[in-house]
């Protein structure tokens, strides 16, 4: 029951419904959002009825790259589309080893992309060339780096534990500010001999990077340009209602208690389940796509609702619970600060009863924010708290779509003509002024 979370837990209430027939129709709602709102009517097409058999699948053409799409890693996804894929390994200093996937352009600028909760280093390319940000900006002549931090999909090695150790989930975001990002730009400006890149973030990749900046100010001098999309930091006025349902009712408190280190595990019965649910062809996908955007917030004209089962077949890509937590806590507390153990132990930890606020005025690298009016989990406040706060922003660009969300920042249909091609814009400036 721990695997689950509780978008997971709707959508199998709702499968269940659904095949009953118990309804003609079904509608979900959650206080005054409505998840999904499925009419059982014969479907049409082109003016004529469609047969729906007893799996509630209407059939037509198949694009055979969504389902090995869904399949493949991150490394052999560039492959296939005939780019130059690489993998490379990254050890941190506490032991953890993680995955780093390159778009290789020996020679050029290095820029590094660093992905959201949940994520991994696929959502840059699973969109496909022409889509993914990953492939634009190797296009353009970039060098291309991917991270994954610990925990997700491609980095559950550690020199001492493994994923079945309680101790190798004893983490949160600020590990991955404090050790991984870190040590991937290390490795990245060691590998290339450069002395500087550029930073892409997406969500709590921009969150890492503020960690970062508050640890180890000297790597903002290794920084061209870090792009914020979705920029997180504080939670004060977040919307998700996925979000404030963990932070109230101390969900991932609870399954840390019974021993549930790990927060949506990558197993075959959560693989399979999502694509059911999301399989192109079902009627199904309706309540998919509603469930995702529960999270994030509504934008249905910027999903290309036909690559479903190519998000869920790389996502959720794993988190620990003490990471789901920690968010949880900000949420709850407003402010932008380390893990609450509970004053004694923060007390030992910190020296102080609270944990300490996280150093923001350390971010002396220059900061472009761009957000969106219709983002549930960075919402145009927060983002306004955060860039207070920063001493060194470039730019705060609010997207001119009032209905952009979280997630087109990445998967967008039309992500490049809103919001990409101004960003490679920025980073061609700030490289001349650096020269």
């Amino acid at each position: 029951m721990g695997e689950m979370s509780a978008s997971l837990l709707i959508v199998l209430l709702s499968v269940c419904l659904l095949q009953s027939g118990i309804a003609e129709g079904l509608t979900l709602t959650l206080g005054n959002i409505t998840l999904f709102n499925v009419n059982f009517k014969t479907p049409t097409f082109l003016g004529r009825s469609i047969a729906v058999d007893s799996n509630l699948r209407i059939e037509h053409d198949e694009d055979p790259n969504i389902e090995e799409d869904s399949h493949l890693n991150t490394y052999n996804l560039i492959k296939k589309y005939g780019y130059p894929a690489e993998n490379h390994t990254v050890e941190t200093e506490d032991g953890y080893i993680l995955t780093l996937h390159r778009i290789a352009r020996p020679g050029a600028t290095p820029v590094l992309l660093v992905h959201g909760l949940l994520d991994s280093s696929a959502t840059w390319v699973m969109m496909g060339p022409n889509k993914g940000l990953g492939y634009l900006l190797y296009e353009q002549g970039y060098d291309v780096w991917m991270a994954n931090v610990r925990g997700n999909t491609y980095s559950r090695k550690h020199v001492k534990y493994s994923t079945h150790h309680a101790k190798f989930w004893d983490f949160t975001f600020h590990e991955m500010g404090k050790y991984d990002i870190p040590s991937t730009i290390d490795y990245i400006l060691n590998f290339t001999a450069v002395s500087q890149l550029h930073y892409i973030g997406h969500s709590q990749g921009t969150v890492v990077f503020w960690i970062m900046a508050s640890e180890h100010p000297e790597y903002m001098d290794k920084i061209i340009l870090m792009q914020g999309l979705a920029p997180v930091a504080y939670l004060k006025h977040c919307r998700s209602p996925v979000v404030n349902f963990l932070a109230d009712w101390h969900l991932s408190l609870v399954l840390k208690l019974i021993g549930v280190h790990e927060f949506l595990p990558k197993n075959e019965f959560i693989s399979m389940f999502n694509r059911i649910i999301c399989d192109e062809t079902t009627i199904t996908k309706e309540i998919c796509s509603n469930v995702i955007f529960l999270t994030t917030g509504f934008d249905k004209l910027q999903l290309n609702e036909t690559m479903l089962p190519v998000i869920v077949g790389h996502s959720p890509a794993g988190a620990a619970t003490k990471q789901m937590q920690h968010f949880g806590q900000l949420k709850r507390s407003g402010s932008f600060r380390q893990y609450d153990y509970g004053w004694l132990r923060n007390h030992w930890r910190y020296g102080t009863i609270e944990p300490p606020s996280y150093h923001l005025k350390n971010v002396k690298a220059k900061v472009a924010l761009y957000y969106g009016q219709n983002d549930w989990l960075a919402p145009p406040e927060d983002v306004e708290m955060l860039h207070r706060e920063l001493p060194n922003v470039v730019e705060k660009y609010l997207v001119k779509d009032k209905e952009f969300n979280h997630l087109d920042f990445i998967w967008g249909i039309d992500a490049r003509e809103l919001l990409w091609d101004r960003m490679l814009e920025n980073m061609i400036n700030y490289e001349n002024s650096v020269i």
